[in-house]
């Protein structure tokens, strides 16, 4: 039985998130599974995601994991990697889609006509590259990672919660967006901690010892 389940529905770079986790505890077994049963019984589930948000909850859906993802988000120490993070939210401008539901909020596109940076100059989307995260509120995750620590975005999408204190970072692009949440035993980040150099692998140690609670 591993310790952390990396869900496998088909969609996500999952083995890069597998190996950083594999290099961050060496000690612990960690299993990129498509079986709900395994997931059940995992006591760590981390959910990546890529691509299209349409192609993302339908993979989900088709793979019979839907249930079990929402399961393990209720009662365990889960990481949402990407759209993983967004798969979370009630639903996604992307397509528009129907999402997982579990924390109120929707998923917005970066607007066209706001894309310039402070000396007019064109932002492209998708916002790909290196940003400094600037940590709203303490959590457990952000240990040993400095504020506005740099990490590394592939999305043209972004999170907008209902709740504003579910945002425990953000990133300017060209104006704030939240990047990571957190809510009791979740802890999702639209940044991919797993292309993150050492923040990522510290973010990624700090999930293996957290207990699930901020």
């Amino acid at each position: 039985m591993p310790d952390i389940a990396v869900v496998d529905y088909g969609m996500g770079n999952l083995r890069s998130v597998a190996k950083a986790l594999v290099h961050v505890a060496p000690g612990r077994a960690i299993e990129v599974t498509a079986d709900a049963a395994v997931i059940r019984r995992s006591p760590r589930v981390v959910l990546p995601g890529q691509s299209a948000m349409p192609d993302c909850m339908r993979c989900l859906n088709e793979s019979g994991l839907r249930d079990v993802v929402l399961e393990a988000a209720r009662d365990r120490p889960f990481l949402g990697i990407c759209l993983g993070l967004q798969m979370l939210f009630d639903d996604s401008e992307e397509g528009p889609t129907r999402c997982l539901g579990t924390l109120a909020g929707r998923v917005v596109r970066f607007r066209e006509e706001a894309m310039f940076d402070r000396d007019g100059g064109r932002l492209k989307v998708p916002h790909m590259g290196w940003s400094p995260v600037r940590q709203r509120r303490a959590h457990p995750l952000w240990h040993g990672i400095a504020d506005e620590t740099r990490f590394y975005f592939a999305h043209s999408y972004y999170p907008v919660p209902a709740r504003p204190d579910l945002t425990v970072a953000s990133a300017d692009y060209p104006t704030a967006f939240t990047c990571a949440i957190a809510s009791a035993n979740i802890f999702a980040v639209q940044f991919h901690p797993e292309k993150s150099h050492l923040a990522g692998l510290q973010l990624l140690t700090n999930f293996v010892t957290w207990d699930g609670r901020a």
